[in-house]
């Protein structure tokens, strides 16, 4: 028998193995194939397979199997790098603003912003209203603006107490237009849009229609509107108006502007 068994094959730890490292496989990442030698570096991935381009352009593909490449010398484990996380897209507000997380509304400014009536304050509360509590501004509806003069003197406007006024159908040789030409304070600025009533700011493929009805001249908008859609009450019309409306991108482009000039007014430093 000779010194066929003169070691002891049990000496020593028998129990530990030798363990291959794994190895991300990264873009030009340069190993060996042990069992064929080629060598290349890691251009990509095919069918579970890894991709190995040589110094001559060749690419061959190799399967992803235990220490099956040399990595300078040393036997390796090659395995395709996990995916680095996609970054959360940014929260927009309902305004097309970033949202601000993690930040309370401020307490209220002097500065204010009126509308014509409630249906104005809901359908800029629907739109911008995230972006105005951080900036702390109130908006404040009015019963109409024939009186918009007086009103104005009694808040009296300042440097630190500025007034932003939107008004519907504020065209040339309108009513409105007239009203809004007395207002003269350096501290308040008014703006608008050219629709008969808020509601028409509206797009219309917001709520499914082509267009809004054409009313005849001399009859209430807002009920002509009801007759020639088919709803009883202005109510209703108003609660569907403004449940199909999300974003800025459900109302007409000149109410944006005007809401974007008088936000930007108010909130400007003294």
């Amino acid at each position: 028998m000779g010194r066929r068994y003169a070691d002891d094959v049990l000496a020593g730890d028998w129990r530990r193995r030798k363990v291959t490292p794994e190895v991300d496989a990264e873009p030009d990442l340069v190993v060996e194939d042990a069992d064929s030698g080629f060598c290349g570096a890691v251009v990509g991935f095919e069918s579970g397979a890894v991709v190995l381009e040589d110094r001559h352009g060749r690419r061959r593909n190799f399967p992803l199997l235990p220490a099956a490449f040399l990595l300078d010398g040393q036997p390796v484990t090659l395995r395709r790098p996990a995916r680095a996380p996609v970054p959360a897209a940014r929260r927009r507000t309902a305004s097309g603003s970033i949202a601000v997380d993690g930040v309370r509304a401020q307490v209220a400014k002097a500065s204010r912003i009126w509308v014509e009536g409630v249906h104005d304050a809901a359908l800029v509360e629907r739109i911008w209203g995230d972006d105005l509590r951080i900036e702390g501004v109130v908006v404040e509806p009015l019963d109409g603006v024939d009186a918009l003069d007086a009103e104005v003197r009694a808040f009296a406007p300042g440097p630190g107490r500025r007034l932003g006024v939107l008004v519907d159908h504020l065209v040339p040789g309108s009513k409105e237009s007239r009203i809004v030409a007395k207002v003269t304070s350096p501290h308040v600025l008014v703006t608008g849009h050219p629709y008969v009533d808020v509601w028409q700011a509206v797009k219309p493929s917001a709520l499914g229609i082509r267009a809004w009805p054409v009313v005849p001249p001399g009859q209430p908008w807002k009920e002509g509107v009801c007759a020639a859609l088919g709803v009883a009450e202005p109510a209703d019309m108003w609660r569907h108006i403004l449940s199909r409306v999300d974003s800025f991108a459900d109302v007409e482009t000149p109410l944006i502007n005007a809401m974007e000039r008088l936000i930007d007014f108010v909130t400007e430093p003294a």
